[in-house]
Parts: C-alpha cells; sequence; structure tokens
C-alpha cells in the first residue's frame, strides 16, 4: 500500500530540468529537490546551448534557468525553450538582486525570478507557483524594489520643495555654467547664485554640484 502511494505521488511530481554551469550547484539542486516527493529531476544542462536542445526533446514542467551562462546566457535561452516549448515555465536563478535583471528575465518569457540567496523553501515555493500558473519573485527582490519606491517618493517631496527659479538655475549647473555665467545669463548677482545653488543642495540633500549632476541623470521627473 505504501508503496502505491509513493509511486502515484511520483507521477504527480513536478518534472524539473536545471540549468546552470556549476556542477556542484546542480548536484545539490538535484539531492535537495529529490528529497521532496513534489519534484523529480528528469535532466540537466551546464549550458544555454544544452538546455535549448535537450529541453523540447525531455518536456519537463520546469525549468530553472540561471542567467549567468557560458554561450548562450539564460535570458536569450529562456526565450529560445519557450518558442520551442511554450507550455514549460521558466524559472530565472541568479546572483544579481537588481529588479532590472528579474524584469529581462520575465520579459524573455519566465514566470518567476529567484536569487541564490533565496532559501531552499522560497525555491520549491516559486517552483509551485509557476507550475501552478502563477508569476514568483523572491522576497529579496520585492524588499529592493519596496525600498526603491520609498526613495522615489522621497526624492519626489524633494523635487517638488524646488523652486521655478532654482529648477532655472539647475539646468545652468549641468550645462556646467559658473555661478558667475548664471549671474549674467539671468541678470542677478553672483551671491544671490551662489544662495540659489546652497537651497538647491539642502534641500535635494546633495553635498556638491557633481552630486547635483548625478542626481538629475537619475530623475528625468525634473525635466531639465
Amino acid at each position: 500500500m505504501i508503496s502505491h502511494q509513493r509511486q502515484a505521488t511520483d507521477l504527480n511530481a513536478i518534472k524539473i530540468f536545471i540549468v546552470d554551469d556549476h556542477t556542484l550547484l546542480r548536484e545539490a539542486w538535484k539531492m535537495a529537490l529529490a528529497a521532496d516527493a513534489s519534484f523529480t529531476v528528469v535532466g540537466e544542462a551546464g549550458n544555454g546551448e544544452e538546455a535549448v536542445e535537450m529541453v523540447p526533446k525531455l518536456r519537463p514542467d520546469v525549468v530553472t534557468m540561471d542567467i549567468n551562462l557560458p554561450g548562450i546566457n539564460g535570458i536569450e535561452a529562456t526565450k529560445q525553450v519557450r518558442r520551442m516549448l511554450p507550455g514549460v515555465k521558466v524559472l530565472g536563478i541568479s546572483l544579481h538582486n537588481q529588479p532590472s535583471y528579474a524584469r529581462k528575465m520575465m520579459l524573455a518569457g519566465a514566470m518567476g525570478y529567484v536569487t541564490k540567496n533565496s532559501t531552499k523553501e522560497e525555491m520549491f515555493q516559486a517552483i509551485t507557483e509557476i507550475h501552478q500558473g502563477r508569476k514568483y519573485v523572491c522576497q529579496e527582490i520585492k524588499n529592493i524594489l519596496s525600498s526603491q519606491l520609498v526613495d522615489e517618493e522621497e526624492d519626489r517631496i524633494k523635487i517638488e520643495a524646488l523652486s521655478l527659479r532654482e529648477i532655472e538655475i539647475i539646468r545652468y549647473i549641468v550645462k556646467g555654467s559658473s555661478s558667475k555665467e548664471i549671474a549674467q545669463e539671468l541678470f542677478i548677482a553672483v551671491k544671490t547664485v551662489e544662495v540659489h545653488r546652497y537651497n538647491i543642495l539642502k534641500k535635494l540633500k546633495l553635498k556638491n554640484a557633481a552630486g547635483l549632476v548625478n542626481f538629475i541623470n537619475n530623475h528625468p521627473m525634473l525635466n531639465v
């Protein structure tokens, strides 16, 4: 009776194909997945080319795809695998915790993304979620996105505190104009320009003009 139950569980197990260029890591994942009756590993590849060749033949339910692969990278391999086997679910895995990498993988066709800092339990959860047709992004990425949203809101408040004159002076600073040149252009005293520069840095919580230029480059909402 126990043997029959085990066989039924195996038949319902999520079939997984592992793609990673580190042999020891693939072995570790296979051992971890083999310990859970919900999963079964049907194949593995050490590079993108092998993955593109083998996945359509083995037809797994889920492919765990490392982004940094020799030859065809994980993003391109995901595109090709999904093109040949639209029903397969791809879980992107990477050392990179920048949300931009997760976005690139999702745009390539991945259903989920976890970092290599994620726990085994979170990886299992991600596999289960995407197998059931739901998208999954790991908690580490979510935390970074939340932090970025808070930072963006704080920056928006800083920008809204600037006066029209200060924004006008920022345009000249970004162009590399000196306080004397700005004063001549705007027909105001050099001292007045210096006061504005001081207030701009104070409102934006920046230390110098270089920091201001960097801030402007990263905040197109300022529109200068």
